[in-house]
């Protein structure tokens, strides 16, 4: 196994995003800082909810065996469980404006991977002919009206049908994420909240440049780059500096021998 990532905290008082990674899984958290003044009903910050949430979620995919198998989503409906029960009585879990995260994930196979996107991160997988196949959940990006969302529209549409869904208090939202399998013989990927995914959404870049800087420089330079083409150019909506999570890695066909098994984690 090798496992490699950076993280750097953006505008705020901390970084919201989280990164772990085990014998054959890795996930990317990114966690969703609520509109300033808006009410949660919740007495913990986002960062709790992204490290909780991380936690339960480690102990899912470590727990799981490989020839059971259970779908990522039920793993991630598990994990939004185990993190709702730490909220306490205190927290209104029906607020929708309650602290969310978004999810991306990725499972060694025996023929590839298994991913799941929850809400704007993504992940990256080397196709054979040398390109690179780009996956992420974009509902976010197709809410009624166009940008820039009013807080009204977004809590609206948080985990409803029709909108979009995020990891937060409802653990429906996990078995709404995009999911599915794609092949792979060597076991390279990559995963980044969209603070990366800023080179492609806002500055033009492809995927393709995304994935020969991680793969070339590795993922502080790609990190590095994000905040280069901010200070160069400006951002057209959202904070001018988020919070930006880069792994990448190269798991073995499982049964194969792999080095350094015991989880890692990353938190900037």
């Amino acid at each position: 196994m090798r496992v490699s990532y950076a993280s750097d905290q953006g505008v705020g008082a901390d970084n919201e995003d989280h990164a772990a990674a085990g014998t054959n899984w890795a996930f990317v958290l990114d966690g969703a800082t609520a509109p300033h003044g808006v009410d949660t009903g919740c007495r913990h910050g986002v960062r709790w909810l992204v490290g909780q949430l991380a936690g339960a979620l480690t102990a899912e995919l470590s727990a799981d065996r490989p020839e059971r198998g259970r779908p990522l989503a039920d793993l991630l409906a598990a994990a939004i469980e185990r993190t709702r029960a730490g909220h306490g009585a205190s927290c209104d879990l029906a607020n929708p404006d309650s602290p969310s995260s978004t999810a991306a994930v990725v499972r060694r196979t025996g023929a590839g991977f298994d991913y799941l996107l929850l809400a704007d991160s993504t992940a990256l997988f080397p196709a054979p002919d040398g390109g690179v196949t780009a996956v992420t959940d974009d509902r976010l990006d197709r809410l009624p009206g166009g940008r820039p969302y009013s807080p009204e529209l977004v809590r609206a549409a948080r985990n409803t049908p029709g909108g979009f869904w995020v990891a937060g208090t409802d653990p429906r939202a996990a078995h709404e994420a995009v999911t599915g399998s794609v092949p792979s013989t060597d076991g390279r990927f990559a995963l980044m909240s969209d603070g990366c995914s800023r080179l492609v959404e806002y500055y033009g870049h492809g995927w393709q440049a995304v994935w020969d800087r991680l793969v070339e420089s590795g993922p502080a330079a790609l990190v590095a780059w994000v905040r280069a083409e901010e200070r160069r150019h400006g951002v057209p909506r959202g904070k001018p500096h988020d919070d930006a999570t880069a792994l990448v890695g190269a798991f073995p066909r499982p049964g194969r021998p792999a080095p350094g098994a015991e989880p890692a984690a990353a938190e900037g």
